[in-house]
C-alpha cells in the first residue's frame, strides 16, 4: 500500500514558482507593448530635462579693434591610440576616432595703424594706407558638427569608466583637432584672402568719402 505524500503547510510547488515567474514576464511585456501602442500613456513615464544652471558672470570686458575680414571652415578626422607596454590592446588601450569641424578667422588688427602710416594729399582725394599683415585668430571647435565615430577600449579601460565619471573624456581629441585645423589653417590662403578682402573694405569706404586714389599696403 503507498503511503501518501505529505505536505508542508504554507510551502509553494516550484511548478508554481516557474509558473508565477512566466505569468509576470508577460505582464511586463505586454504592458511595454501597450504603452508603445496607446497614444498619451508613454508620456506618463517619459523624463523631462530641467536647465539648473546659474547666471553667467562678467569677467571682463575687452575692447576690439581688428577687422575679421575672412572665415575657414576646416573638417579633420582624428585617430588617437593610446596603447600600454606589454599589454595587449584588449586588455589595456584606447583608440577614438573622431571628426572635428571648426573655424578659423583672420583678421587685420586696425589698432596698430599709427599716424605715420596714413598719408593723405592736400585737397583730400589721395590717401595712402599701410597696415599689419593679417594674422590668424584661435581655431573654435564646432560642437554642433563634431563628434565621435567610434570608440575601442580595452577591459581595464571599461571597468574604470563603470566605477568612475569622465567628464573629460573626449578632451585629448578635441585638443588634437583644434591644432590640426589651425595648422591647416596656417597652410591656407586665410591670410592673403583677409588682406584682399580688408583693401575692397579700405578702398570702397574712402572713395565714398571723396577719395579720388587709395593705396594700400601691408607690411610690419
Amino acid at each position: 500500500m503507498t503511503t501518501p505524500v505529505k505536505r508542508l503547510p504554507g510551502r509553494v510547488p516550484g511548478w508554481a514558482k516557474v509558473l508565477g515567474a512566466l505569468v509576470l514576464v508577460l505582464v511586463v511585456f505586454f504592458a511595454g507593448i501597450r504603452l508603445s501602442v496607446i497614444p498619451g500613456l508613454k508620456d506618463l513615464f517619459g523624463t523631462d530635462t530641467h536647465d539648473r544652471s546659474g547666471p553667467a558672470l562678467l569677467k571682463s570686458i575687452q575692447d576690439l579693434s581688428r577687422y575679421d575680414a575672412a572665415s575657414g571652415n576646416f573638417q579633420v578626422v582624428v585617430d588617437l591610440e593610446k596603447d600600454a607596454k606589454f599589454l595587449p590592446d584588449a586588455i589595456r588601450g584606447t583608440r577614438t576616432l573622431y571628426v572635428g569641424a571648426g573655424t578659423v578667422d583672420a583678421y587685420v588688427d586696425l589698432g596698430k595703424v599709427g599716424d605715420n602710416d596714413v598719408q593723405v594729399n592736400g585737397d583730400r582725394t589721395s590717401a595712402t594706407l599701410r597696415l599689419p599683415h593679417a594674422r590668424l585668430g584661435k581655431p573654435a571647435l564646432d560642437p554642433d558638427r563634431s563628434y565621435a565615430v567610434s570608440k575601442q577600449r580595452g577591459l581595464f579601460d571599461r571597468l574604470g569608466d563603470l566605477f568612475s565619471d569622465n567628464p573629460n573624456g573626449e578632451q585629448a581629441v578635441q585638443k588634437l583637432a583644434v591644432r590640426h585645423i589651425g595648422d591647416a589653417a596656417k597652410e591656407s590662403e586665410l591670410t592673403a584672402r583677409a588682406e584682399t578682402n580688408t583693401t575692397g573694405m579700405l578702398e570702397g569706404l574712402l572713395r565714398s568719402l571723396g577719395f579720388k586714389e587709395v593705396r594700400v599696403s601691408y607690411g610690419d
